[in-house]
C-alpha cells in the first residue's frame, strides 16, 4: 500500500485470539482503561458498548465497542459464543506493539494472540 500521507503520523494494530474471562460491558470498559493506560494514549469521551441482543446471525451475537482517543480511536469486536475477540488500535501516536499484545494477552488471559501491523 503506497503511503499516501507520509507526514501524518499513523499505526495501526489488528490483535486477534480466543479468551478466557468473562465478558460483561465494565469488562470492556477495563480493557479500554488499562490498554490507554499502558500505551500512554489519552481517552478524551466514555466509549461507545453495543450489544446488539440477537439481530443478525446467532453465530455472531456479542459485543462491539470503540473508544475515541485524542490521537484516533481503538475499537474492539467480541464473539461471545466462540470466545473470540478482534481488536484493533489505530492511532496518530507511535506506541508500543510488544505492550500492546502483552497487556491484551493478560487481561483476556489468550494464550496465543495473532497480530498484523498496517
Amino acid at each position: 500500500m503506497k503511503n499516501l500521507a507520509p507526514h501524518i503520523t499513523r499505526q495501526k494494530l489488528l490483535l486477534e485470539g480466543f479468551y478466557e474471562v468473562e465478558i460483561d460491558e465494565q469488562k470492556i470498559k477495563d480493557y479500554f482503561n488499562e490498554i490507554t493506560s499502558s500505551l500512554e494514549l489519552r481517552i478524551y469521551s466514555e466509549p461507545i458498548i453495543y450489544l446488539p441482543g440477537g439481530e443478525g446471525k446467532e453465530d455472531n451475537q456479542g459485543y462491539d465497542a470503540f473508544v475515541p482517543l485524542i490521537d484516533s480511536g481503538i475499537s474492539l469486536y467480541i464473539w461471545e459464543n466462540h470466545k473470540f475477540f478482534s481488536i484493533i488500535i489505530y492511532t496518530c501516536k507511535s506506541f508500543n506493539e510488544i505492550k500492546a499484545i502483552e497487556v491484551t494477552k493478560e487481561f483476556f488471559k489468550s494464550e496465543n494472540i495473532e497480530k498484523l501491523s498496517f
